[in-house]
């Protein structure tokens, strides 16, 4: 039985009863923070709304209450029915850290990754494979973010890691928090890290809001909400030569503007916004010139931009090689067989066209005719964690939910986002604030 030091009070434990254990520290946590807040009402010398249940009349306390406290902070009444947008950042954060909610999930008895290395462990042939620490699978939910929230619930899996296994980013992340919130929490706090200037070019794609919307989000939304706690967030693009220019790395960290300052229309700053431009390109291209759709490579329409770019497993084989690399720091080789290996290294935000997932380890197969067989080794906020948990438990079926070789990364193009280690501050946090990436070929 594998033993492991609980990230919040050090104590050892059987890595089944891990996840349990820490949850329980967050609970406490909140439950502290609960006693506060509930001593500064008790003090207070007018009494908040009653706490409704659903999410968008959650937000709707939120404004309610920045109305009062801005009322008492200014010791006036313009007759506004929202004065957040009037708040300094200072005080929408404070407002933030009181009201924000922490996100429900699917408890899973055993630690999700635990199940995983078992089954991982049991598999037969040489191989090798390397996983992240714990984490928490958040799954979309029906009545919520089915169909738009695949990006939330990648961010929220990523921060249940870091407040897990990361002491740093725990103090730090969420201001100290210690619990995931829910997505229009999130919303919030993406808003004020555009208000602070983290993205300002992404920022202007949504109007600086995404409170309340049901906008899809990328890669470069969840680089700006983690690097606005300090978190030290690196965007990665994978693709073709031919569009190159659609990548961050290479004009969107330092955007083209006309003579009255607007963004080119041409320009692309975020995942969704490539896969938008490409089809506005090949509408524009084809009446301009009469160009045949078959003729243009910038096309929107996936199949035919898959048929045009399509290329052999080599070319994918650039980001297996890239997240092999990450995830072993180079301290591992692939030849022979190592079995499972639990690395510090923070999950992977993975962004395609049209979703989005999280790589939490990789697997390396090693064949009798010398090659090498890989699996990224994936969490999707589209499966159900109660399927998951079965599967896992069962070692049936589990392989369809979180398996994916190299053969089926048959999009033209990907994102990911990693998180190294540490906390930025000074010039480096304002460094941080202008997204770049680095861009690797296909």
């Amino acid at each position: 039985m594998h033993s492991r030091p609980c990230p919040f009070c050090h104590i050892m434990f059987p890595a089944s009863q891990l996840e349990r254990h820490a949850n329980d520290h967050l609970e406490e946590e909140e439950i502290r923070r609960d006693m506060e807040l509930a001593q500064q009402i008790a003090i207070s010398p007018t009494s908040p709304p009653k706490t409704l249940k659903n999410p968008v009349e959650n937000g709707m306390l939120f404004e309610r209450s920045s109305e009062k406290t801005c009322e008492r902070a200014t010791s006036r009444s313009d007759g506004s029915n929202n004065c957040y947008g009037k708040m300094s950042i200072d005080e929408k954060v404070l407002h933030l850290v009181s009201f924000q909610i922490r996100s429900t999930f699917y408890r899973v008895e055993d630690d999700l990754m635990t199940l995983l290395r078992n089954c991982l462990e049991s598999e037969q042939g040489n191989s090798t494979s390397i996983l992240s620490g714990s984490v928490i699978h958040f799954q979309s939910i029906e009545s919520e973010d089915v169909g738009w929230g695949c990006g939330w619930r990648n961010i929220q899996i990523l921060s249940s890691h870091l407040l897990m296994q990361r002491p740093e980013a725990r103090q730090v992340l969420f201001c100290g928090a210690g619990f995931v919130p829910d997505i229009p929490s999130l919303q919030r706090w993406l808003e004020i890290a555009w208000e602070r200037d983290f993205d300002t070019v992404g920022s202007e794609h949504f109007n600086h809001k995404i409170y309340g919307s049901r906008n899809w989000i990328g890669t470069t939304e969840c680089a700006a909400l983690f690097r606005s706690f300090g978190l030290r967030a690196r965007v990665v693009d994978f693709g073709p030569k031919e569009i190159k220019s659609l990548f961050i790395s290479v004009s969107g960290s330092n955007p083209q503007k006309d003579s009255q300052g607007k963004r080119k229309a041409d320009e692309a700053y975020g995942p969704i916004d490539k896969f938008l431009l490409r089809k506005e390109s090949r509408d524009r291209d084809i009446s301009q010139s009469g160009s045949s759709r078959h003729d243009l490579c910038n096309l929107a329409d996936s199949t035919e931009f898959d048929k045009c770019f399509t290329k052999d497993a080599i070319g994918r084989q650039v980001l297996v090689d890239w997240v092999w690399n990450y995830f072993s720091d180079n301290k591992f080789t692939k030849s022979g067989s190592q079995g499972v290996i639990v690395t510090d290294k923070a999950p992977l935000y993975f962004q395609h066209d049209g979703h989005s997932r999280t790589i939490v380890g990789i697997q390396v197969k090693h064949q009798l005719n010398g090659m090498h067989q890989y699996n990224l080794l994936i969490l999707d906020p589209a499966h159900k964690t109660a399927a998951l948990e079965r599967s896992l438990k069962g070692n049936v079926g589990w392989q369809k939910f979180i398996k994916r070789g190299v053969q089926t990364l048959k999009k033209p193009q990907y994102q990911l986002c990693h998180i190294d280690p540490g906390i930025a501050h000074s010039e480096e946090l304002e460094q941080l604030k202008t997204l770049d990436s680095n861009f690797l070929e296909f």
